[in-house]
């Protein structure tokens, strides 16, 4: 098993929105704005009852957006999330069950990791393009920093607790692709639907530079 497609996807953009779908209507034209600003690739996590619909719907219905499943913690959800049309699938960390799941599907698996060990066990499976979560709790950029010397091989996504004015620190280090991030797509945005905000707050986002 390998997910080094996914560096090709993920490398496209800095930052990956990390979306919470509350109304199945938002699903295509919050995806639509983010795709504008810039942001094709988004993650939409699977913590509401809405989830599986939305990325059934904008798979359907705008496929040239790159729509991923994120808070998968099963082989269950993984199976319907693929089916769903999800290109990519996330996890907030990594069990063997996810692993054998991911074995047996053509959809790029990026396994969660938050330990110098945990990254290393994923290494031995192939796996080289991990989710650092949660993020800023877990140690931050300087943490990562610390990673890129003995870890040389691994890239991350770290998501968790960051902020457009934090996300430069991740950006800056050669071990990271881009960041997952919340703050493009804010609820109060979305619940009042102002697309043209978060369209906006996408293009921003980006412009921001990697190392």
């Amino acid at each position: 098993m390998k997910n080094q497609s996914l560096v090709a996807v993920l490398d496209g953009q800095p930052v990956l929105p990390v979306l919470v779908i509350n109304r199945l209507s938002d699903a295509v034209p919050l995806a639509q704005a983010l795709m504008r600003g810039g942001l094709p690739a988004i993650e939409i996590t699977l913590r509401t009852r809405h989830a599986l619909d939305a990325i059934r719907l904008i798979a359907d219905e705008a496929p040239e957006i790159i729509v991923g499943a994120g808070t998968v913690r099963n082989a269950i959800q993984f199976q319907e999330a693929a089916a769903a049309g999800s290109r990519f699938i996330v996890s907030p960390g990594t069990t063997q069950e996810l692993i054998d799941a991911a074995n047996i599907s053509d959809v790029p698996f990026l396994p969660g990791v938050a330990t110098p060990s945990e990254a290393m066990a994923m290494l031995e499976e192939g796996l080289t393009m991990m989710k650092f979560f949660p993020a800023e709790p877990a140690g931050g950029a300087d943490y990562l920093k610390a990673l890129a010397s003995p870890l040389a091989e691994a890239r991350f996504c770290p998501t968790g607790g960051i902020t457009r004015e934090s996300a430069d620190r991740y950006l800056a280090l050669p071990n990271v692709v881009c960041v997952g991030g919340s703050w493009v797509a804010p609820a109060d945005l979305v619940e009042n639907r102002d697309w043209q905000a978060i369209e906006d707050l996408a293009r921003e986002a980006a412009r921001l530079r990697r190392a």
